[in-house]
């Protein structure tokens, strides 16, 4: 995501975008928890980040699933996008660089694994959550 060079605007597009993330779990019915990675773990340029941890039961713990990043000018600036707007103090036009988020929403791999694992049957087959039936033809269950 691409956005003006605010903070406030950053952190409340932040805010959107990991809340999609969320909304994409609550309809898989998963079970998750959203954890605020620690400044030591964060990747380069990111500014903040939100891990999505969905429970694997083979884990007997939560795995990352999903992450949700504020980069402020970082990315911009390597990637040289920017914009012009009028400074309010002088009134003159000046350029500033973006800020970018990046989140993942949903890594097909990584969330296979709670997937398969919490709808798994005792006979081995996979009940198919109900929000992702209309996109296996009406299918309740993969044997």
């Amino acid at each position: 995501m691409i956005c003006k060079n605010d903070k406030q605007e950053s952190a409340r597009l932040h805010k959107i975008i990991l809340k999609n993330a969320e909304e994409v779990l609550q309809d898989l019915k998963l079970p998750y928890r959203v954890v605020t990675v620690c400044t030591g773990d964060i990747g380069r340029g990111q500014v903040y980040k939100n891990d999505i941890e969905t429970w694997m039961p083979s884990r007997k713990a939560y795995g990352e699933t999903h992450s949700c990043s504020t980069f402020h000018e970082f990315q911009s600036r390597r990637l040289n996008i920017r914009y012009k707007e009028k400074d309010s103090v002088t009134g003159k036009e000046i350029t500033k660089f973006c800020h970018t988020l990046n989140n993942t929403c949903i890594a097909t791999p990584r969330i296979l694994i709670p997937i398969l694992e919490i709808y798994q049957n005792a006979d081995g087959s996979v009940t198919i959550p109900e929000v992702l039936r209309p996109y296996m033809g009406g299918q309740e269950r993969i044997i």
